[in-house]
């Protein structure tokens, strides 16, 4: 099959091809004034601070002793599964983040949130935001 040809005459025909729509949710805001760990380094920094597991999930927490706002970082091994459950995992600990650390992090701190095989991607949400309240509270003594 040949796509089609365009007109001569320079104009556009628009008669078969939709038109692109851009669709912005007011729900799904980005991480408010919280930074993301993208860094090999800033994650090896937290992997050597304090952590405290949950059943949903492991979080790492590292004081930076400086007055940044709060950063975060995600990771799920592939013992958590294939591409498409890691991918599950991360977007469920984006959002418990999203919707906790504001009010339980604190400012200078680095978390590193790193999901559990079946346990994120399957534990009710509500759960999983009080395992996380639970670790910060752990964290932070």
């Amino acid at each position: 099959m040949t796509p089609p040809k365009a007109p001569k005459d320079g104009s556009a025909d628009t008669r078969d091809t939709p038109s692109a729509v851009s669709v912005c949710l007011d729900d799904a805001k980005p991480l408010t004034n919280i930074e993301v760990i993208t860094k090999r380094r800033d994650f090896l920094a937290a992997a050597r601070a304090r952590r405290q597991g949950s059943k949903g999930m492991m979080v790492q927490g590292r004081n930076r002793r400086d007055d940044g706002g709060i950063r975060v970082g995600f990771t799920c091994s592939k013992k958590v599964g294939n591409a498409v459950a890691r991918n599950r995992a991360k977007r469920r600990l984006r959002e418990v983040a999203r919707m906790v650390l504001p009010a339980h992090g604190r400012a200078g701190w680095d978390y590193v949130l790193i999901g559990r095989a079946q346990d994120t991607a399957q534990r009710p949400f509500e759960e999983l935001k009080r395992d996380l309240i639970y670790a910060l509270r752990k964290i932070h003594g």
